[in-house]
């Protein structure tokens, strides 16, 4: 008998794939930090705000950039002296481990202060092409040319 097939063998695989999607989004949120940092060097506040509220959409189901997210919004939030925004922020780092961890985490929100932290959201269209498109571009992907 083959020892690559089995339960082991479905196990590494569903692992490396899991792996493989993660890096697929984390190359997502590199490129809306570039956004980010390219909006705050020009002083478009409103563009530097979207590229943080997507890079919280993406990085919400992963514990450490999902808490990073929203350290980045607190921190811009204080540069802008937004003192609602850094109460927002400052609640939504104390609810961020909690969440993580009871994998309660409304899909799509912004991470804004404006909207409530347990509201879900839609998730734009545009965002939704752009994970499809990345989860595509890795190799074996069996959504691959579906």
């Amino acid at each position: 008998p083959d020892p690559r097939v089995g339960r082991g063998h479905d196990g590494r695989q569903r692992r490396w794939r899991a792996l493989a999607d993660r890096l697929a989004v984390y190359r997502l949120i590199w490129d809306e930090q570039a956004k980010f940092d390219a909006a705050c060097a020009r002083g478009a506040d409103d563009a530097a705000w979207d590229a943080l509220m997507t890079i919280h959409i993406l990085a919400q189901p992963y514990f450490g950039p999902h808490l990073s997210s929203h350290v980045a919004m607190l921190r811009f939030a204080f540069s802008q002296r937004d003192w609602r925004e850094v109460g927002g922020q400052m609640l939504r780092l104390a609810l961020v481990p909690l969440g993580n961890a009871t994998g309660r985490l409304p899909v799509g929100n912004h991470g804004r202060a404006r909207v409530s932290p347990f509201k879900p959201m839609r998730i734009s269209a545009d965002l939704q092409a752009r994970l499809s498109a990345a989860a595509d571009a890795l190799p074996n992907n069996s959504n691959a040319g579906s």
